[in-house]
């Protein structure tokens, strides 16, 4: 049985408003552009996502473990792939492959209308449906305990899909859910070589690939656990 945290309160130390306004400057002053993600990452308490022994680093540009060999993004990563898939717009269906703590669905909840999160390890499932949902109060999230690879065909289309694992080749069944000028983000490559931050934009039936920054994540696998 998956053991749900009670939310930490914010204003203390280090998990104050201050702190997270502190980290969106340096995301700006790091290249992030669009004031909508920077904004979004200023109203998400990163600290709650993460355990309670690591609050004190939460707003650091670091990754961090959550357990079942999984990290949580650095802010720097979390806010570059939601600027490339809102790309200055509005954003009505996302779909997030591999939620892990929930911290990337919660920023995506304040850029898109609906946001779709999967996860395929029940534990971490749990604790993020209930921090998001019940805790956050973020209605216009749905996580659900699944192998995500396949997507989320009833579900479809998508304006947006982000993988937050890395995987070496895109699945077409993953393409074939995007809407029409969506756009998918992932880490492409393998673990222990080299990954680039990946973005697929959909052109009509063809798809333009592009490469940006290197980055580093756990590997995507199939299968619930």
């Amino acid at each position: 049985m998956a053991v749900i945290r009670k939310p930490r309160a914010s204003g203390v130390g280090m998990t104050s408003d201050r702190t997270r306004l502190r980290m969106v400057e340096r995301l700006r002053a790091a290249g992030i552009q669009d004031e909508v993600v920077l904004g979004a990452m200023g109203a998400v308490p990163r600290h709650l996502f993460i355990e309670e022994a690591l609050a004190s680093r939460a707003y650091d540009d670091l990754a961090l473990p959550i357990g079942f060999s999984q990290t949580i993004s650095q802010p720097m990563t979390v806010a570059r792939v939601a600027e490339l898939l809102r790309n200055g717009a509005p954003m009505g269906r996302v779909l997030e492959i591999g939620a892990g703590s929930g911290y990337q669905a919660a920023v995506l909840s304040h850029l898109a209308k609906e946001v779709f999160a999967l996860e395929r390890i029940a534990e971490l499932a749990a604790k993020a449906r209930h921090l998001l949902v019940r805790e956050l109060r973020m209605g216009n999230v749905r996580l659900r305990h699944a192998d995500g690879l396949g997507g989320l065909p009833e579900a479809a289309p998508f304006d947006a899909i982000v993988i937050s694992a890395a995987i070496p080749h895109i699945p077409d069944e993953l393409l074939a859910q995007l809407a029409p000028s969506g756009r998918l983000v992932l880490p492409k490559g393998s673990a222990g070589a080299a990954q680039r931050l990946c973005l697929i934009e959909r052109v009509g039936n063809r798809f333009r690939e592009t490469e940006f920054d290197p980055v580093r994540f756990v590997p995507a696998l199939l299968g619930k656990a």
